[in-house]
């Protein structure tokens, strides 16, 4: 009489593949040696805490990061990256957050085509948010996971005004405008790829420029300036 499934010991090499496939990240088979169990576990322990060192290293950092798959489904984000994606991607029940089809076949595109391709794709256009939002291809993690920047533009037009009415430069319009919408320094290095030193130093050029002492003078000088005061 053969013996049930459950305690038949299934270590042919079709049964270990079964079983990483369907997502296990290991596979013991008997006779159990108790010290071999205890070393898997060690080592599958440091990648745990490794794994979350890493995630809570980016989430301390401000990163706008997230990792998606091919169909569309955000596997993680940073906190940053999450309140940005809630305006394009609103969380499914039970699903998380899943990117708009056109995402998913840029995606697509972004494994064949060239770096042209992978500058990014504007998620504004395709969920009419409020906010100019961009989603930048940073890199492909195995077959199917994709690391992704979520960026935040100004628009072009509110730099122009700031750059002409106040006699700055491209750069420190950027800035500005930035600071008028009430972005922290951090944050405003994040969004133009600065370091939040260079951005203390474009602030110093900009309030000798247009003749200020501080950034509440200096925000409240280019909303001015933005509603055509």
């Amino acid at each position: 009489m053969p013996l049930p499934w459950w305690s038949r010991s299934l270590s042919e090499t079709e049964h270990i593949v079964q079983g990483l496939e369907a997502g296990g990240v290991d596979y013991v088979t008997k006779p159990i040696v108790p010290s071999e169990i205890i070393a898997r576990m060690k080592v599958h322990l440091a990648n745990a805490r490794q794994t979350q060192g890493a995630q809570v290293a980016l989430d301390a950092a401000g990163r706008f990061l997230l990792a998606a798959n091919l169909d569309g489904r955000v596997l993680w984000s940073t906190p940053q990256a999450t309140r940005l994606m809630a305006q394009i991607a609103p969380a499914q029940p039970g699903e998380g957050f899943v990117l708009p089809e056109a995402v998913r076949q840029w995606l697509e595109a972004c494994q064949t085509s060239d770096a042209a391709q992978r500058d990014g794709i504007d998620l504004s256009r395709l969920a009419d948010a409020p906010r100019t939002l961009k989603l930048a291809y940073v890199g492909q993690i195995g077959g199917r996971e994709f690391l992704l920047r979520v960026i935040e533009e100004a628009p072009a037009r509110d730099e122009e005004i700031l750059r002409r009415a106040l006699s700055i430069t491209q750069r420190e319009a950027q800035v500005l405008v930035w600071i008028a919408r009430g972005k922290a320094n951090r944050d405003i290095a994040q969004i133009l790829g600065l370091s939040p030193r260079t951005v203390n130093k474009h602030l110093e050029q900009i309030y000798a420029k247009i003749g200020v002492e501080n950034r509440a003078s200096a925000t409240a000088l280019a909303v001015r300036a933005l509603s055509g005061q």
